[in-house]
């Protein structure tokens, strides 16, 4: 490891304090991955920006593999603060991202999954974004680029760009809003992006249901709409932290994607293997608010076992449409689906469902 680069986080460059935008990282026994989303950061120029990777690998972290160790040495020498950190044992994903976001000193923080390359000006352009748009965040949805020849115009039909100043909404399970989370699968926005004939520098921004893997906030608005502190009342493993926190700034300063995305998936096996606990479906089930904490206890007592849209569609890819019930039913328990999805699929009504976004409409109205 070259000089200045400190296991622990025991010490950070002095011009720290002087950037526009800290890059957090959280990351888990995924050293290649995590070299490639560095290497990403390497080519960004603009605005000045500074790194902090956070590990909680079983083993060895992942920043001491020569490929990360030496990807942390290149932001370096180019002048860039890079913190290591360990922060073990796992509280889960919201309790990561809250450790993380109590470190970042900067007036915006990007959340960078370590399985996301950004392409060069990616980071300036989603920056310019949130200063003009003065919303809560921006995030660019990473694309599977295996997925080039797959269109998919069902679920691009619900793309919608801001045509005015992006302002605050309430996105829950059965609203409108909510019916916009297809539009992040595959390689849809690439899609999209071509269509509409972007020029080089030219950007739009658009409304979204939530964004995963590449979203910067306002640090002060995060902060305000309460981050992720709701991890208190959720057990280590859980999923959907990110959904819950940006449905949480979205109420109070508007939130938006933008085209062309910059950030590519690297499509490598996900590490988070029990997603049973959807954070957003926990709190917000139990009227919980980070103002309004009650017991675990209680909480857990008030669970409802009903999976929820998002849930269900994990375990249809590959599915066909139209398709109808048998053939969903036949796919969700070939891809290793609880009782509880297959018993949602099994409740819905017998008949051909269009897209992928007419099965969520169609749990949705089964739950209500």
């Amino acid at each position: 490891m070259g000089p200045g680069v400190q296991e622990q986080g025991e010490r950070v460059q002095e011009n720290a304090a002087s950037v526009s935008v800290d890059v957090l990282v959280p990351t888990c026994n995924r050293p290649a991955e995590l070299a490639v989303t560095l290497a990403g950061l390497a080519s960004q120029r603009n605005p000045t920006f500074g790194v902090i990777i956070s590990d909680q690998s079983l083993e060895e972290p992942a920043w001491r593999h020569p490929a990360p160790a030496a990807m942390a040495r290149v932001l370096q020498a180019q002048g860039r603060p890079v913190r290591l950190l360990r922060h073990l044992p796992r509280r889960g994903l919201a309790e990561h991202r809250q450790f993380m976001l109590d470190r970042s000193r900067a007036e915006k923080s990007l959340f960078l999954d370590d399985d996301v390359w950004m392409e060069p000006g990616a980071l300036e352009r989603m920056s310019d974004a949130l200063d003009e748009l003065q919303c809560g965040f921006v995030g660019m949805a990473p694309q599977g680029l295996s997925f080039l020849a797959d269109r998919r115009p069902d679920q691009t039909a619900v793309f919608e760009s801001w045509s005015g100043p992006v302002t605050p909404e309430v996105i829950r399970p059965g609203s409108p809003g909510f019916e916009r989370w297809p539009l992040h699968s595959a390689a849809n926005l690439s899609h999209l992006s071509a269509d509409l004939h972007l020029q080089p520098g030219e950007w739009i921004p658009y409304r979204v249901a939530w964004l995963g893997g590449c979203t910067m906030y306002r640090r002060e608005a995060l902060n305000e709409a309460g981050g992720f502190r709701f991890w208190q009342h959720l057990p280590p493993e859980h999923s959907g932290e990110d959904v819950l926190a940006q449905w949480q700034v979205m109420e109070k300063y508007g939130g938006a994607g933008i085209l062309p995305s910059g950030a590519v998936h690297l499509e490598a096996p996900t590490t988070i293997t029990d997603r049973s606990v959807e954070a957003y479906e926990r709190i917000l089930k139990c009227g919980r608010t980070p103002a309004t904490p009650e017991p675990r206890e209680k909480e857990t007592t008030e669970m409802n076992d009903t999976p929820n849209p998002i849930q269900i569609q994990k375990f249809l890819g590959g599915v066909d449409y139209p398709a109808n019930r048998d053939t969903l039913v036949s796919t969700a328990k070939k891809s290793g689906a609880d009782a509880d999805v297959i018993h949602a699929l099994e409740s819905l009504p017998e008949k051909e469902y269009e897209s992928p976004a007419s099965v969520s409409k169609a749990v949705s109205d089964a739950t209500k």
